[in-house]
């Protein structure tokens, strides 16, 4: 009888001492799984209204420069090929000047003429002033004097100006480089003979260094948001990971229809280095056109089923959803437009799975 009772508690105090070791468990286990838990509180954050737009470098108006003659001869030096790179005032090319050297030393010497020729002219006006003076000429003989001695005088004007000429042609014949950059192409060749009677014939195409802008095609329901001035950042294709920076300068008065949706064409001047970007790369832009005060949470506590936005709120002891509407997203933090208030606790991680807690 005492061996039955003293079984029976001993199975009861088992009992009894097993249920307490499984809540003490379970109880351990949920405070361990709410403790690793990560909280954040919704924040008040300035962020950026933008524009989302695609566009293609091009080279500025004028960057792209036709170095030509004005002089007809023969190619004598060519000093560039395709690539090469000049800086202002280096010389790209030389006309044969042979020939106007020669008109050059002929017009020099004509000049020496025409000034003695003007010394002895001068020199008879003074000796006819001085036999007008005593009465020995008459006055006509002085007069034809003084109208030679101009004469003279304009044949010497003429011949330094024929000189000028001359030597502004031989100017001509050396062909440098209006601006500094890269060589684009090379139209002549040494030896050639170029012809400058009727059109000025191309030695080289050179393109300015730097002379890029971005031309971004704006939705006729986004462009009443851009402006003047509204910093601009954009990505290419080549390198997606380089994100380069600009500035809206200009935008175009009248529409472009593409496929029937209008867009206007905005202008946007490169700030950031462009020695990676080439003309004709696509562009991604991004247009800011304001900043606002938001609510914003971390990216990982917004999650997403179909086309719903939710996250898992502390409500007392448990995780509750609840459906958000949100905007704007960055690298970090999502914008919660509708659904959810600033002073409550957003789970981030862990995220649980449904049948882990209910829904509200």
């Amino acid at each position: 009888m005492k061996t039955g009772f003293l079984v029976a508690g001993l199975v009861a105090a088992l009992g009894v001492a097993g249920g307490a070791w499984w809540s003490w468990e379970r109880f351990a286990g949920g405070d361990a799984a709410a403790a690793e838990r990560t909280w954040a509180t919704p924040q008040r954050r300035t962020i950026a209204a933008s524009v989302l737009a695609t566009g293609v470098v091009r080279l500025r108006v004028g960057a792209e420069v036709r170095v030509g003659a004005q002089l007809s001869g023969i190619v004598e030096k060519l000093n560039v090929e395709v690539g090469s790179r000049v800086r202002e005032g280096d010389v790209i090319a030389e006309i044969d000047a042979r020939g106007l050297r020669a008109r050059l030393a002929q017009a020099q010497a004509q000049i020496a003429v025409d000034e003695q020729d003007v010394r002895r002219a001068g020199v008879e006006l003074e000796r006819a002033r001085r036999l007008d003076a005593k009465k020995l000429v008459a006055e006509s003989q002085v007069e034809d004097a003084e109208i030679a001695l101009a004469q003279a005088r304009a044949r010497l004007e003429k011949a330094r100006r024929d000189a000028a000429v001359v030597e502004t042609e031989l100017v001509y014949a050396v062909i440098r480089s209006p601006i500094t950059g890269t060589v684009a192409s090379v139209s002549t060749q040494e030896g050639e003979t170029v012809a400058a009677s009727f059109t000025t014939p191309t030695f080289a195409t050179v393109i300015e260094d730097g002379a890029l802008e971005l031309v971004a095609m704006v939705d006729e329901t986004d462009i009443g948001n851009v402006a003047i001035g509204n910093p601009v950042t954009f990505t290419v294709e080549a390198y997606p990971a380089e994100e380069f920076a600009g500035q809206v300068v200009r935008i175009a008065p009248k529409g472009t229809i593409i496929s029937g949706v209008v867009n206007f064409e905005v202008m946007i001047s490169i700030t950031s280095p462009v020695t990676l970007l080439r003309p004709d790369m696509t562009a991604n832009v991004s247009v800011r056109t304001a900043e606002r005060e938001a609510l914003v949470v971390p990216n990982a506590a917004v999650q997403r089923e179909g086309g719903e936005r939710y996250v898992w709120i502390q409500q007392g002891d448990a995780l509750a959803r609840r459906v958000v509407e949100v905007g704007t997203r960055d690298t970090s933090f999502t914008e919660i437009r509708q659904g959810l208030g600033p002073t409550e606790r957003v789970l981030v991680a862990p995220q649980p799975q449904p049948v882990e807690a209910g829904s509200s």
